[in-house]
């Protein structure tokens, strides 16, 4: 350790510390614009300056490692002269325009400029005009005459989203952030850039002159996509949520968001939001009054099964359990051959911060970037420490990471391929599987567990969506769960769109009631349901962790919260343990006497079953765009501008685009079962052979089903398709 001295006060540090840190560990501001402590030194910005002892100038705070004895002063003359100089510069070009900028009321560099700028300037010349620029529908870059180039948003896409997609052209005053000629920002990351940028030259484009900082309150809260339970802060003004921001948690998000969590928002608001109960009859949708359309579901809702989303709360599964029949939230699987063999609830395996540990990681099946993007993020950053990453998959997508080996095999070769990695596992001190979505969906997931298990690392799940934990710990699946559900003559769904989220046919049904936050053509009852951010609940996320949140806003319209609803719905179908006055009472039932760490397994007691191929023809892989994966993001209109959420095609290698005689941007016909698509054509090389890449969760798709199988793909002539 090394002993500094800042401001008369003496403190120990690590050897290759920083005076930054150090001032930092003491609770000493130092002024600062490129400094970010996520991010690499670049010491562009020179607000740091301050005086080292017997140094003939200023030195940067954040670039100037400590030596042993060093004394520092940041609040002298000379650091103070040396500050107030920088910032007369940094303000020359700066545009006057705070009073209609975003970022008035937040901005870094408007608190700076009180304490550190002066009353007026000196400058008399013209300032300089920086063109805007379009990067896509979620970063707004149109006041770029704004930017002090710190470079945060660059180093941001190269050090933590993996690709360098801004970049800074040009020299002093002819210097700006641009994009590469052609392109827009398409990270799955990107709205974290905002967050970064120290002034107004980066800000939201969906929230871009929708409201003042000061006009907002602001909620915690834990978001409801991906199984990682991120962190946030929702601002509200006039009861409608404005904007989504990190609330930073070094042990899950730490301070980022991904896309998904910050953007989704806009859906809150959509037309599509269900705000009365609605009855179909003679086949259209009529709206009606709650106790009427109470008593027409618990009439219909005879022997039913129950299928609810895996992004509801913890108290909603519950009571969703609670009402009697078969009950599951598992929508996308496809093997439940291991209910009843497993010893307790399929987790990470670790706690979130510990990936970064790992010493050797083998993911399986998993579109890891946009199944988890801020998970891909800390393994992103463990490669760079030294950690190898293996991928065994279907596909060979771009993780934007090194890895140390890779195997892209058809779905049927997934568990037969994961013996190949015994060795290189076996040989690191700190080792562990990690099972994506993918692997969970696949008709052979029990024996891709158990396989998984018997190489003798950890083993840990990647969850799906907020509650894959949680499900379990509310005491899903019940009575025979999703295979017992689908037989019924009866559904209720609960926060689900049945064609995109639950690849399994629903049509069966006679009588469907639907709990739903939107607008659907699926059942005879829709009764509305509030959003997250409407109610207070419960998320457990990927590695155990129980996580509540409260009401940001009011429920829209006659919207209710799912578990008053379920709740009255027990109580009317004259079932008992209903009879719950608070959400309070609804979470201490369900958690009764459990100890959620306790019941955390990822053991098996199942014999892995090597299977023939499974489709025995061309084989699909079924991805689920990041932006389709749930009710919210699917009906975000930002998100839904991206690149992700373009229409899906049909990909496959140049191999078999000529053995069906077809050119990528091809009309194909995709058949699988009783359904039919027809689809662009795209070539993929990277595919195995016979197989093609459609997706999953899209309208555009909906009616092909099951996941895996074998689907058969025709040429569509170019008049038919016209």
């Amino acid at each position: 350790m090394l002993k500094v001295e800042i401001d008369g006060r003496e403190v120990e540090v690590p050897h290759g510390s920083t005076v930054m840190d150090a001032t930092n560990k003491l609770g000493i501001y130092v002024p600062h614009f490129c400094y970010h402590k996520k991010l690499s030194i670049a010491a562009n910005c020179r607000m740091c300056l301050v005086e080292v002892e017997k140094a003939p100038k200023p030195l940067p705070a954040c670039a100037t490692p400590v030596t042993d004895g060093m004394k520092v002063k940041t609040a002298s003359q000379m650091a103070k002269k040396a500050q107030n100089s920088v910032m007369e510069f940094l303000l020359i070009n700066h545009p006057l325009d705070c009073p209609i900028c975003d970022q008035g009321g937040e901005c870094q560099l408007q608190d700076l400029a009180v304490g550190y700028g002066g009353s007026a300037s000196r400058f008399e010349e013209a300032k300089r005009v920086v063109l805007h620029k379009d990067i896509g529908p979620l970063v707004a870059a149109e006041e770029m005459s704004r930017c002090i180039q710190c470079t945060r948003c660059v180093r941001f896409g190269q050090e933590v989203a993996g690709v360098m997609e801004l970049g800074m052209i040009g020299r002093g005053e002819h210097a700006e952030i641009v994009a590469f000629v052609g392109q827009s920002v398409h990270s799955e990351l990107s709205g974290n850039m905002i967050d970064i940028c120290p002034v107004g030259a980066l800000t939201s484009k969906p929230f871009r002159y929708s409201a003042r900082t000061w006009e907002l309150a602001r909620r915690k809260s834990v978001s409801p996509h991906d199984g990682l339970g991120s962190n946030l802060v929702v601002q509200v003004k006039q009861n409608k949520v404005m904007r989504v921001l990190p609330l930073e948690n070094e042990a899950i998000n730490e301070c980022w968001l991904s896309d998904k969590d910050r953007f989704s928002y806009e859906a809150l608001n959509s037309d599509e939001r269900l705000t009365r109960p609605m009855l179909k009859k003679n086949g259209q949708w009529e709206e009606t009054d709650w106790q009427t359309a109470l008593e027409f579901a618990v009439n219909g809702l005879n022997d039913f099964g129950v299928l609810a989303s895996p992004h509801a709360t913890l108290e909603e599964l519950f009571l969703a359990g609670k009402l009697g029949g078969p009950a599951d939230f598992r929508l996308r699987h496809a093997d439940f051959s291991g209910d009843g063999k497993r010893d307790g609830i399929p987790w990470l395996g670790m706690p979130i911060a510990d990936l970064a540990k790992l010493d050797r990681v083998l993911v399986v099946g998993s579109f890891l970037r946009k199944d988890h993007p801020l998970i891909a993020q800390r393994l992103r950053q463990a490669a760079k420490r030294g950690t190898q990453i293996h991928v065994l998959h279907s596909v060979d997508d771009d993780w934007l990471m090194k890895i140390a080996s890779r195997k892209i095999v058809p779905p049927s070769g997934i568990l037969n391929s994961l013996s190949s990695f015994s060795e290189i596992l076996k040989g690191g001190e700190n080792a562990a599987i990690l099972l994506g979505n993918f692997a969970q969906q696949h008709p052979q997931a029990a024996s891709i567990h158990a396989a998984a298990q018997a190489i003798g690392v950890k083993v840990g799940f990647l969850g799906e969506a907020a509650n894959s934990v949680g499900g379990y710990v509310a005491g899903l699946p019940a009575n025979g769960g999703l295979p017992a559900a689908l037989a019924k003559q009866a559904l209720l769904l609960l926060n689900i769109d049945p064609q995109l989220d639950c690849p399994h046919p629903v049509a069966g049904a006679k009588f469907i009631v639907s709990l739903s936050v939107f607008k659907s053509d699926v059942g005879d009852v829709l009764l509305p349901i509030v959003p997250f951010t409407e109610t207070p609940g419960t998320f457990v996320n990927t590695e155990g962790r129980v996580q509540g949140f409260h009401a940001a806003v009011r429920p829209l319209g006659d919207a209710r919260p799912a578990w008053k609803v379920l709740r009255v719905l027990g109580t009317m179908l004259g079932l008992p343990g209903f009879d719950f006055e608070t959400l309070d009472q609804v979470r201490d039932a369900c958690l009764a006497g459990r100890d959620v760490q306790a019941l955390l397994s990822n053991k098996i007691e199942f014999e892995s079953k090597e299977l023939k191929n499974i489709s025995g023809g061309i084989q699909r892989i079924a991805d689920v765009p990041i932006y389709f994966a749930d009710p919210l993001a699917r009906r975000s209109a930002p998100l839904q501008k991206t690149r992700d959420a373009r229409m899906p095609r049909a990909w496959m290698n140049g191999k078999l685009l000529q053995t069906l005689g077809v050119a990528p941007g091809n009309a194909v016909l995709v058949k699988q079962g009783h359904g039919q698509v027809t689809l662009a054509a795209a070539q993929d090389d990277k595919l195995p052979d016979d197989c093609v890449r459609v997706a999953a969760g899209h309208p555009s798709t909906a009616s092909l089903g099951a996941m895996f199988g074998a689907v058969t793909l025709e040429c569509v002539p170019a008049e038919k398709a016209a």
